[in-house]
């Protein structure tokens, strides 16, 4: 099923998604809600997030990610980089430096609370924290503004952590 489209002015018609559709399946092997990027909530071009079929995807740069396709994950049953003996890589550091000091998010952060809480209460905390006050819809981690009403928010600031 398919979230309800909504135009906001200025900006790409975006899905609609209630943060109870927040589940396991979008929760990318690097901690990325897949569900709170530009990609996956926008209508054109839409993503089915990083474990969705490749196919489906828009970005060649998508389907070819070094960590979704990291040779470690093959091993690792929970398919998340936390679980990998080599966390936090490179990679993993690489981009988590970029989306805290961008977008306010930890990817690190992300996948030592579902190591400590498990998955479960994760996506309960994901779904609170990214919830639109005034809409009820998911709040999109690339923007200011919610994507379904427009209503905008203050993303959380980070101080940068030396890994």
């Amino acid at each position: 099923m398919r979230p309800v489209v909504f135009n906001v002015p200025n900006q790409y018609n975006y899905f609609m998604l209630k943060t109870s559709e927040i589940n396991a399946f979008l929760i990318a092997p690097c901690g990325m809600n897949c569900g709170l990027c530009m990609a996956y909530l926008r209508e054109k071009k839409h993503c089915p997030g990083c474990n969705g079929d490749d196919e489906q995807k828009p970005s060649i740069s998508c389907v070819r990610c070094g960590i979704k396709n990291c040779e470690n994950l093959k091993d690792i049953k929970s398919g998340l980089c936390v679980d990998c003996a080599q966390f936090p890589c490179a990679r993993i550091k690489h981009i988590d430096t970029r989306y805290r000091t961008k977008y306010g998010m930890s990817m690190i952060e992300n996948l030592e609370k579902i190591q400590s809480l498990g998955m479960n209460l994760f996506i309960k905390q994901e779904q609170t924290r990214w919830e639109c006050p005034k809409c009820g819809g998911v709040l999109c981690v690339h923007r200011d503004a919610c994507p379904s009403c427009g209503k905008k928010y203050k993303r959380k600031s980070y101080r940068m952590l030396s890994r």
